[in-house]
């Protein structure tokens, strides 16, 4: 769903139906009446930025989809979002650099929040030399599509059935908590 077509009564119904809660659960956890809340789900009634913000703190809704959520009900974000390449951001990635580089001889790397390959260290290098399907090494390269795709290292994983059932469900369980689009879709085309 985009925000622009969504209403910020129905992301909230969205986010309570996937935290497993009813409406009684929520207007509990949030102090307001179930009465209340049913009407912000509906859109009879609107909801302030606070009352956003404190329902978003009781859902555990995650900062970028709270300013989803913001958006929807009308407000501007309140938690900023800086890319990787910011330079902002050069202390955090020069230490990630030093925990790569720490880890060699063995092979480590890290990530995006959307499983996509931000750096690695040399001792990747070997793990991906003999990857059939060289769409898989294109920028941005998803490590976790990589390591189940038949052309990828899957090939090379003893136990990748295993593998496989733990990514899944951590993917799953990433998917529950931050509800993000892009993962979903993810999610979706490795069950395949």
């Amino acid at each position: 769903m985009t925000t622009a077509q969504t209403s910020a009564g129905s992301l909230i119904r969205e986010w309570r139906t996937r935290r497993r809660m009813s409406q009684l659960d929520l207007a509990m956890e949030a102090e307001i009446s179930q009465r209340h809340l049913s009407f912000v789900e509906s859109g009879r009634a609107a909801p302030s930025r606070d009352m956003v913000l404190h329902l978003a703190e009781q859902l555990s809704i995650p900062l970028r989809q709270r300013n989803q959520l913001l958006l929807a009900a009308g407000f501007a974000p309140s938690f900023g979002e800086r890319s990787l390449t910011d330079t902002t951001m050069a202390p955090a990635m020069a230490a990630v650099a030093i925990v790569l580089k720490g880890h060699a001889p063995f092979p480590a790397l890290s990530v995006d929040r959307h499983w996509n390959l931000v750096s690695a260290n040399a001792a990747i290098a070997p793990f991906l030399a003999d990857v059939s399907e060289a769409s898989l090494l294109t920028p941005p390269v998803n490590v976790l599509r990589l390591s189940l795709h038949p052309g990828g290292i899957a090939p090379r994983i003893v136990n990748l059935q295993e593998w496989r059932t733990h990514l899944l469900e951590r993917l799953k369980h990433q998917n529950d908590a931050s509800g993000d689009a892009v993962l979903i879709e993810l999610e979706r085309e490795l069950r395949t």
